[in-house]
């Protein structure tokens, strides 16, 4: 039987340790890892890394950017030659949050050859790459679940709306939680920082229970969205599925009244 979003979202992020340690396991995992574990103390410089091609695509996996790997060498070795210390430094003006928290943590300006040496880089970044796998390989055959698992990881880092508008994945588990139209991104970034902060306190998402709620809404309503291309035939798509005898996804009634009575 296939799963509902909230289904198989529900059912990875109660078991989220069990995931990424068997997203770890796997051979197209752990051997990336182990060849990072073992070469990334030996990084220096910048030019160290982005020239290390294995070395290279693993870091910018780990930070969602797997798709400037064979592109942005150029970009990201700018971006960390000048660090983050300034709201003028390159890393800051991209207006790019991945690109961003790369530069914090690979921050050559500032620690210069003992950069590598730290936690965040010997660890942190492994941690990331596993959880940007496990995620893009929910992706492949839900998107929705890929975007829940991504809004877990990063929305308690979120400050204000404007964070939410720069980010695509955070934008769009947002929108469909809050039913604001993605027509609305052509208006002013004003407007739509406005528009947001109307309808969400960002500070909620650093209480893990009003958080899990609000994904919750977002699977659901994720679901109800792409009935049409992946459940019955039923045209009266809200009625069938908001229905408890229907059936249609399984979605409980108590979710359900959950999910009406979510105070954004």
């Amino acid at each position: 039987m296939t799963l509902s979003t909230l289904g198989s979202y529900l059912q990875i992020s109660n078991n989220l340790t069990k995931w990424e340690n068997l997203t770890a396991s796997q051979p197209e995992v752990e051997l990336p890892t182990a060849y990072y574990k073992a070469n990334i103390g030996n990084v220096k410089t910048p030019s160290d890394l982005v020239n290390n091609y294995r070395l290279f695509s693993y870091v910018m996996t780990a930070y969602g950017l797997g798709d400037m790997t064979s592109y942005g060498k150029g970009l990201i070795q700018k971006v960390l030659e000048q660090g983050a210390g300034s709201q003028s430094d390159l890393a800051y003006t991209l207006n790019n949050p991945q690109i961003l928290a790369l530069a914090q943590t690979f921050n050559f300006a500032a620690d210069g050859a003992s950069t590598t040496s730290s936690t965040a880089i010997q660890s942190g970044v492994v941690n990331n790459y596993i959880e940007q796998t496990l995620e893009s390989n929910q992706g492949k055959s839900d998107p929705g679940v890929e975007l829940a698992l991504y809004f877990q990881q990063n929305a308690p880092n979120i400050t204000n709306a404007y964070d939410i508008l720069a980010n695509k994945n955070l934008l769009t588990v947002v929108q469909t939680a809050l039913g604001i139209s993605p027509l609305t991104s052509e208006e002013d970034i004003d407007t739509q920082a406005n528009m947001i902060s109307s309808k969400l306190n960002v500070s909620d998402f650093q209480d893990p229970t009003k958080l899990q709620n609000f994904i919750e809404r977002f699977c659901a309503l994720y679901d109800i969205n792409n009935a049409g291309s992946s459940t019955s035939q039923n045209s009266d798509v809200p009625n069938a599925v908001l229905s408890p005898s229907s059936g249609s996804i399984g979605f409980s009634t108590s979710l359900l009244s959950s999910i009406q009575g979510i105070s954004l």
